[in-house]
C-alpha cells in the first residue's frame, strides 16, 4: 500500500497548475558610491609643503637663477634706423631677470628717444632675449630748414632732421604768416591739410610733385615737372580733385596750370 510520501512523488506537476511553491524574487544589484577619504592630515601636510617648494622653486627660477636673464636684444623692422640705434636707444637692462622688464617702459623709451619710430612691440623671448619689432614714419613732405630738411610724416607729425632730402619727397612750403587761416586753424592743421593733398594724389602724378605751396587753407597749390602748377584749392574732395587732374594731365599734355579748385569746373591755361 503506497504511503503518502509515495503518492506525492508518483503526482505529475500539471503545467498550467500553480506552482507548488513561490520563486523567491530576483535581487537587483546597486552600485553605491564610495566616500572619498580625504587626506589624512599628514597628506595634506605633505601637499602643501610640496605646494610651496615648488611656488619658491619658481620664483627662484625667475628672479634669482642665472636660467631666465637678458643676454641679447634683438631689433628688426628698421629701414632708416639700424638695428644698432633701435638696441642702443632702448637701454635694456642686461642681465636682469627677464620676468621683470618693463616692456611698456622699453617702448616709451623708444619713441622718446628715436622719434622716426611710429610704433614698436617689445616682447620676450624665451629665456635670455628682448625682441624690439618697429615700424618706422614715413617722410610725405619735407620742410626746409637752413642746409637740412624736416620730414613730416602722413599725420603732419615733423619726426627727424636729415641733410640730404629722400628722393621722391616733395618740399612744403608754408607761406601764411599774413593769412587769416593761421590765426583760424593754426599751422598745425595747414601742414596736416597739405599732407593730406599729397596723399590723394595717385602715384602716376606724385612722382611728379616737387614741391606743396599752401597760403592759406584755401589755396593750397602743387608746383609739377616742367613747369606746371597745379591750383588746388582746399583739401576737401581731395580724391575727386586728384581723378580730375590726372585727367587733365593725359589730355592738355601742353597746358602749364591747372586749376581744380573747384573739381566740377577745372580750368587749363598756357596751352
Amino acid at each position: 500500500m503506497a504511503g503518502p510520501a509515495t503518492a506525492r512523488r508518483g503526482e505529475k506537476k500539471s503545467p498550467s497548475g500553480p506552482p507548488s511553491a513561490a520563486a523567491p524574487p530576483r535581487r537587483r544589484l546597486r552600485w553605491e558610491r564610495l566616500p572619498l577619504r580625504a587626506p589624512s592630515r599628514r597628506g595634506l601636510i605633505i601637499i602643501l609643503v610640496a605646494a610651496a617648494l615648488l611656488g619658491a622653486f619658481g620664483v627662484w627660477a625667475l628672479y634669482a637663477s642665472n636660467w631666465l636673464r637678458v643676454e641679447r636684444v634683438r631689433a628688426t623692422g628698421t629701414k632708416v634706423l639700424t638695428p644698432h640705434d633701435v638696441v642702443a636707444a632702448a637701454d635694456a637692462p642686461m642681465n636682469a631677470p627677464l620676468v621683470s622688464v618693463d616692456t611698456d617702459a622699453l617702448a616709451r623709451r623708444l619713441r622718446a628717444r628715436l622719434p622716426r619710430i611710429k610704433t614698436v612691440d617689445v616682447e620676450r623671448s624665451w629665456p635670455h632675449t628682448i625682441g624690439l619689432k618697429v615700424t618706422e614714419r614715413v617722410p610725405e613732405l619735407l620742410l626746409r630748414t637752413g642746409g637740412k630738411f624736416v620730414e613730416v610724416d602722413a599725420g603732419g607729425v615733423r619726426f627727424a632732421t636729415v641733410r640730404t632730402a629722400p628722393r621722391g619727397v616733395p618740399l612744403l612750403e608754408m607761406s601764411v604768416s599774413d593769412s587769416p587761416s593761421l590765426r583760424r586753424f593754426g599751422t598745425d592743421r595747414l601742414r596736416r591739410a597739405a599732407v593730406e593733398v599729397a596723399r590723394d594724389l595717385p602715384a602716376a602724378v606724385h612722382k611728379d610733385v616737387r614741391k606743396v605751396r599752401v597760403r592759406s587753407y584755401d589755396a593750397i597749390t602743387l608746383e609739377l615737372t616742367g613747369g606746371r602748377t597745379v591750383a588746388w584749392g582746399s583739401r576737401e574732395q581731395g580724391a575727386e580733385k586728384a581723378k580730375v587732374l590726372t585727367a587733365l594731365l593725359k589730355a592738355a599734355r601742353e597746358a602749364r596750370h591747372f586749376d581744380i579748385s573747384v573739381p566740377s569746373a577745372p580750368a587749363v591755361s598756357g596751352s
